[in-house]
């Protein structure tokens, strides 16, 4: 699968378009690495348990758009964006979403 954040894909003609795809996840924090974080504010730097978790949610999300995608028939998946929002105290969404198509 073609991802690509353009509304082209360099080299290739978009033929036929399979519509609007998107993946999300709900994400929420572990008790045991919050406490981690909560020490690493103290002396600074980058928290990596939480880079580690919101890095394993955008893929997740990204791997749920590119099932839809398969399953409309796509090859490509263009003008890719991910969000992330807050959904309650402690947990994120984090959505991937494009335009599925078919490349050749």
């Amino acid at each position: 699968m073609i991802i690509v954040t353009t509304e082209t894909v360099p080299g290739k003609e978009i033929v036929e378009l399979k519509g609007f795809v998107r993946g999300s996840t709900v994400q929420a924090k572990h008790i045991g690495k919050d406490i981690i974080a909560g020490l690493k504010t103290i002396v600074g730097g980058e928290i990596s348990e939480y880079s580690e978790l919101m890095e394993q949610a955008r893929q997740q999300a990204i791997d749920r758009m590119v099932r839809e995608a398969e399953q409309k028939g796509a090859n490509a998946i263009v003008t890719v964006r991910l969000e992330t929002s807050a959904v309650m105290q402690n947990a994120s969404e984090i959505i991937a979403y494009g335009t599925a198509v078919v490349v050749a």
